[in-house]
């Protein structure tokens, strides 16, 4: 597995084992300067420390994450993550970690392919339940800001729809290793988007391009896109767990929740940067 680092002092974290004799002893990661981060009975390392946090609770809230859940696990948008499984595939990697990884239904997939998988998320609500229902996969309660790994230690670092970090992806990403970035197409759920604003704005997937043209090369650039028919569950998970709805008035979104089925379109831009030979 990649090496962990103590987010303190940027160390290597070393696994410890739980200590003999003492009842409910959790396994410990702990560093040469004795900073120490205990297992989660659910089964994640939480990295995240107070003093780093701009808000108590940061990422999605416990709503947002079982929304999400029921929504992507229900595979309305398995077309996106059979493709970007198979773009993966050829690059025949060890080790990816996947950024912003919410309640871990991309990042199972990665082990179709790839041995060793780290989730890393800000929420912790996303990680406990990625934690609980995925049990092959390392998930770390960690921010893009500082990744809690060693430099060059991973083949392929992941971003679907979270935050990029590039500098830090860079930096523990292996030599010519790739990152995937998936953003929404200019389409992307255009009739929902109708539903919910008097005027809809189309997506703009090349504003981060710019930002990968010092560290990285576009490698891969693929479209995805497939028709959706949604129950009227299905349709109240995704404005739920979609940001859309942060900025809707909230009768617009009321009128669409008393649909009973609803039809719009799925559409999203996938990008495979390889990171530039420092030489």
């Amino acid at each position: 597995m990649p090496q962990l680092i103590c987010p303190l002092c940027h160390q290597a974290l070393i696994e410890r084992p739980p200590q003999e004799g003492v009842q409910h002893s959790n396994q410990v990661w702990q560093c040469l300067s004795n900073h120490s981060f205990d297992m989660a009975r659910e089964g994640y390392l939480n990295l995240h420390l107070v003093q780093h946090k701009k808000s108590k609770d940061p990422g999605d809230n416990p709503e947002m994450v079982k929304a999400r859940r029921a929504f992507l696990h229900a595979d309305y948008y398995h077309p996106l993550r059979d493709a970007v499984v198979e773009l993966l595939d050829p690059l025949h990697a060890t080790s990816l970690l996947d950024i912003g990884c919410g309640e871990g239904y991309y990042t199972s997939s990665f082990r179709r392919i790839i041995d060793d998988v780290i989730g890393l998320d800000i929420a912790k609500p996303a990680i406990q339940l990625a934690a609980k229902r995925f049990k092959d996969i390392t998930w770390l309660v960690g921010s893009g800001v500082m990744l809690p790994l060693a430099s060059a230690s991973v083949d392929i670092a992941s971003s679907m729809f979270s935050p990029l970090p590039i500098a830090e992806m860079a930096r523990v990403l292996k030599p010519e290793g790739f990152v995937l970035v998936v953003t929404p197409a200019p389409t992307h759920l255009w009739t929902v988007r109708e539903g919910l604003f008097d005027e809809v704005q189309a997506h703009e997937p090349d504003k981060f391009l710019a930002g990968f043209d010092e560290l990285f090369t576009l490698h891969t650039r693929k479209e995805v896109s497939f028709p959706l028919t949604l129950s009227n569950q299905a349709l109240k998970d995704l404005l739920c767990m979609t940001p859309y709805v942060w900025k809707a008035k909230p009768e617009k979104r009321a009128a669409l929740e008393l649909l009973e089925q609803f039809e719009t379109a799925a559409a999203f831009t996938v990008f495979l940067f390889k990171k530039k030979n420092s030489n």
